[in-house]
């Protein structure tokens, strides 16, 4: 979601994959390349451009391109999943290709609208971009803003449509919103089963209440239900609010990273969690020009030593029983947060206090089996805590860990 002001625009995304599919925080510095050098994406190779900008990229941890991110130059983009009636193709850049290249290539929201069309045209998108299930295909849409402009463009197969967000508030979520565009090529069947309209009736009405990034933070969180538990079903487990939790039979997202921005003319302030899970995670300053060690890239398998997994222990056990596990560190957390705001820390600090929290606020859930989830979710959790190696001994180790 965007909303443009006057004199800023402010931004916020929530990244909704698999599980266990880990997102990192990828710094990468600017470069200049010889002629007639190759560019290796997720699934093809295009040719590389000249020179590329310095981005930050919050990436899932197989793939080349990312699900969020922004350049030195003060934009920023995010793009959704839509499910639309144009054939897959086999190959291409996927969505998150696109968003990494347009980073890498423009400098500002309206020259990045060119370079992302100008690609998808020339190379089409395609191939698998699910983790779990690698065959899973889909459309993208994308935000594009910088500090004084934003844009959506909505595409199926190479072809796009763009809006350009000239005031208040813009959300998307996995369905086509530009009117026409959308009637000609939505899927309804698998826009439905999305649930990205109901997501983005709470993310498009609480936009517009927004005044700041700290209200964005809070939108990120909402479940749609009005409190820390998420609504479950059968089909799709808890996708129906911004902040998503897996447990469907038959569709299953998790969000895995979340972001929020400030954008002005000449400067940019970055907010990230770098963790799955935005209510039960603290928001931490990050810059574009500023690498953090943050431990070894994570994978799909629990390592203690990276913050994902060190914040997955305690994510997991909260959500067992979320309507009290929460109110043992919400308070605390929107304390810190509000600090953080007012005064923003170096980050290597802010990332530092936040990992002396995460550890008491794990240790202080030990012990607790209650789970108040229904038992296909709880099934469905059992299943992903195996295939992630989060056994329990792995995870006793965590508190120990400081």
């Amino acid at each position: 979601m965007v909303v443009v002001g006057p004199e800023r625009v402010l931004f916020a995304k929530n990244s909704d994959r698999d599980p266990n599919e880990a997102q990192l925080l990828d710094w990468q510095p600017r470069r200049t390349h010889p002629s007639g050098t190759r560019l290796r994406c997720t699934w093809i190779e295009i040719d590389q451009a000249e020179r590329t900008h310095a981005v930050l990229l919050s990436r899932p941890f197989w793939m080349w391109g990312a699900e969020i991110g922004a350049n030195e130059h003060g934009l920023v983009v995010g793009n959704e999943a839509v499910f639309t009636r144009e054939p897959s193709a086999e190959v291409g850049l996927t969505g998150m290709d696109l968003l990494r290249l347009t980073l890498e290539r423009a400098t500002t929201a309206e020259a990045g609208v060119e370079t992302l069309t100008t690609l998808l045209e020339r190379h089409g998108q395609g191939g698998g971009c699910g983790h779990e299930h690698r065959e899973f295909t889909y459309h993208n849409s994308f935000l594009l803003a910088d500090g004084g402009r934003a844009y959506v463009v909505e595409t199926a197969g190479r072809r796009w449509a763009v809006e350009e967000v000239r005031s208040g508030a813009r959300s998307i979520s996995n369905c086509l919103t530009i009117p026409g565009f959308a009637r000609r090529h939505s899927d309804h069947i698998r826009t439905h089963f999305s649930r990205g309209r109901v997501r983005r009736a709470i993310t498009q009405t609480g936009a517009a209440r927004a005044h700041g990034p700290g209200d964005l933070m809070a939108l990120v969180r909402d479940h749609g239900t009005g409190g820390p538990t998420p609504r479950y079903s059968p089909i799709n487990g808890a996708m129906t609010g911004p902040c998503m939790h897996a447990g469907g039979l038959a569709a299953a997202s998790q969000t895995t990273a979340s972001w929020v921005a400030e954008l002005r003319p000449g400067r940019a302030t970055h907010w990230v969690t770098a963790t799955a899970a935005p209510c039960t995670a603290i928001f931490k300053p990050v810059r574009v020009d500023e690498p953090l060690d943050l431990g070894p890239a994570p994978v799909d398998r629990f390592d203690a030593r990276c913050l994902w997994w060190r914040h997955e222990v305690f994510h997991r056990r909260v959500m067992t029983d979320p309507a009290r596990n929460v109110a043992t560190f919400a308070a605390e957390r929107d304390e810190i947060e509000a600090r953080w705001l007012a005064d923003p820390p170096e980050p290597a600090a802010a990332f530092a206090e936040a990992d002396r929290l995460l550890e008491r606020w794990t240790g202080a859930l030990e012990g607790d089996a209650r789970d108040t989830r229904p038992p296909w979710v709880r099934r469905y959790w059992r299943v992903r805590d195996r295939r992630g190696g989060l056994a329990a001994a792995d995870i006793e180790t965590v508190a120990a860990l400081g």
